[in-house]
C-alpha cells in the first residue's frame, strides 16, 4: 500500500502513544497536541469533538530517525533516486533527517553544490544535509573549499565510495576539518588490497569462485584513519565497519581520545556472506557483507558502545545496474523502508539489547555525531516524530519502497517492528 502523506492543518491529537525520549532516558504513557505540525502540549489531554486525533494505544512515540549516510544521487543519476522520492522513503522509515554523500555527478565539492542541495530540499518533508567532497572532484588529491562549503551549510566531509588513499592529504583534511569543528568521513578500504574482489575474502568467495575483498582492505585504512586523527586532534566518523578487526581497533583508539564515531549499517548486522550462494547481486555492497565472526563483533560492538550508530548507506541502483553478472553489478542497497524492521529485529528480538537503547542508535546518538538539535519532545517544538508498532512482524515487499530503485535484499525477508506515521516538517506520512 502506498504512503499517505498529509499537511498537519489546525490541531492534531496523538492519542495514549507510549512516549520514549531517548535522550531523557523516559517512558511515558501521555497524549501529544501538535498544531500546525508543533507540539503544543505533552500530557492528559481532553480531546474535544472537533480535533482531529489518532488513537496511538499500542504504538511507541519517540524522536524522528537521523541517518547519517544516504546517497539520493542528485545532482546528476534521477533514474535512480531524486531528492524528492529519497526524502519519501526515508519518512516511510521514520527519518525526518538525512545527510546526503557527495559522490554525485558532478561531486559536491563547491559551496555552489552545497547551496543547491539546501535550496532543493527546502520543500521537501524531510531535513536534508549536504555533506562536501573532502577532495575537489574526489580525486583524492587536492583538498576542497571546506570553509565556504560549511559557510553554505555542509555538516561534515567525505569522499565516499572513493577512499582517500594518501595519507598526508587525509591529515591535511583532518586538521583543516578541525578549524570548523566538524568530522571526516572516509571510506576506509585500501584499494591494492582490496584489488578486484567482488565480496568478503573467505571459504563462500572460494566455492562461488569469486575474487574477494579481504578483511584487513579495510581494517588497516581503519587503523590509519585512527592514527591520523589521533595525531592531529580532529574528528573522525568511520562509516559502515563491517570487520571484527575494525571494531577492535575502534575500541582501542577510543580507550585513549575521545573525537572517534563509528557507524554500521542493517545490512552488515542482519547477513553474512553466506547470504550470496546465490549470486543475488543486490548483496553486492562496500564494503562487502562479512563472514559470521565479523557480524558477531560488529553486534557486540553495538552492545559495548564501541559502534556509536545505526546509518543504512542507502544506495538506488535501476534494474539495469544490478540485473547482469556479479562481476559487472553495482555495489550498493537501499535501505531506508526496512531499517527498523531489521535492527528491530536482530538487536532487540534475537540479541536483546533494550528498546531504549536501539532507540538511541537512530536518534540520539547519529544527532550527537553531528551537532543537531537533541532535545525533540519538547513544548514549542517543530514535530520530528516517528510513532511505529515495536510487535508487528510482517515481511518487507517491493510495495513497501519509496525509492525509484528498488535494489534491496530484505525482499521477502521478515522484519519485526514497523514504523506506522512519521511526522516532519508540518507533514504526517503513514504507512
Amino acid at each position: 500500500m502506498a504512503m499517505k502523506i498529509e499537511q498537519i492543518e489546525g490541531r492534531l491529537l496523538l492519542k495514549k502513544p507510549k512516549i520514549i525520549d531517548p535522550l531523557n532516558e523516559t517512558e511515558t504513557i501521555k497524549d501529544v497536541m501538535l498544531v500546525d505540525g508543533k507540539i503544543e502540549e505533552i500530557g492528559i489531554i481532553e480531546a474535544g469533538n472537533d480535533i482531529n486525533f489518532i488513537d496511538c494505544d499500542g504504538l511507541i512515540l519517540t524522536h524522528g530517525f537521523c541517518d547519517l549516510h544516504v546517497h539520493f544521487r542528485d545532482p546528476g543519476n534521477g533514474d535512480k533516486e531524486t531528492m524528492e522520492s529519497g526524502c519519501e522513503s526515508a519518512l516511510a522509515g521514520g527519518f525526518t533527517r538525512v545527510c546526503t554523500m557527495p559522490n554525485t555527478e558532478p561531486p559536491i565539492d563547491s559551496p555552489e553544490l552545497i547551496s543547491y542541495i539546501i535550496e532543493n530540499t527546502k520543500k521537501m518533508p524531510v531535513h536534508v544535509h549536504p555533506i562536501g567532497s573532502v577532495t575537489k572532484g574526489q580525486a583524492g588529491s587536492e583538498i576542497s573549499e571546506m570553509g565556504l562549503m560549511i559557510d553554505s551549510g555542509a555538516v561534515a566531509f567525505s569522499d565516499d565510495g572513493l577512499p582517500i588513499q594518501n595519507g598526508l592529504v587525509m591529515r591535511k583534511a583532518l586538521e583543516y576539518s578541525k578549524m570548523f569543528n566538524v568530522p571526516i568521513i572516509n571510506h576506509a578500504e585500501d584499494d591494492c588490497l582490496r584489488a578486484n574482489g567482488l565480496m568478503n575474502e573467505g571459504i563462500v568467495s572460494t566455492k562461488l569462485g569469486l575474487s574477494g575483498n579481504p578483511n584487513i582492505a579495510e581494517s588497516i585504512m581503519v587503523f590509519r584513519d585512527l592514527k591520523l586523527a589521533e595525531l592531529t586532534g580532529a574528528q573522525l566518523h568511520v562509516p559502515h565497519v563491517s570487520t571484527a578487526e575494525s571494531v577492535q581497533y575502534i575500541s582501542d583508539m577510543k580507550n585513549q581520545y575521545n573525537e572517534i564515531t563509528a557507524e554500521v549499517t542493517p545490512h552488515h548486522l542482519f547477513y553474512t556472506d553466506e547470504a550470496l550462494y546465490d549470486y543475488d547481486t543486490n548483496f553486492k555492497v562496500a564494503p562487502p557483507i562479512r563472514d559470521i565472526r565479523s557480524r558477531w563483533a560488529l553486534i557486540q560492538g553495538i552492545k559495548d558502545g564501541i559502534i556509536d550508530c545505526i546509518a543504512t548507506d542507502h544506495a538506488p541502483h535501476t534494474s539495469h545496474d544490478k540485473d547482469t553478472t556479479f562481476d559487472l553489478a553495482s555495489c550498493g542497497l537501499i535501505g531506508l523502508e526496512s531499517c527498523l524492521g531489521v535492527v528491530k529485529k536482530v538487536l532487540v528480538d534475537d540479541e536483546d539489547l533494550g528498546l531504549m537503547e536501539m532507540i538511541k542508535l537512530l536518534t540520539v546518538s547519529p544527532r550527537k555525531i553531528m551537532g543537531f538539535d537533541n532535545d525533540l519532545l519538547k513544548e514549542g517544538k517543530e514535530a520530528e516524530l516517528v510513532l511505529f508498532n515495536e510487535e508487528k512482524k510482517w515481511v518487507f515487499n517491493k510495495n513497501d519502497i519509496n525509492s525509484k530503485s528498488k535494489n534491496s535484499p530484505f525482499i521477502d525477508a521478515q522484519l519485526s517492528g514497523k514504523v506506522i506515521h512519521t511526522i516532519s516538517k508540518g507533514v504526517i506520512a503513514t504507512n
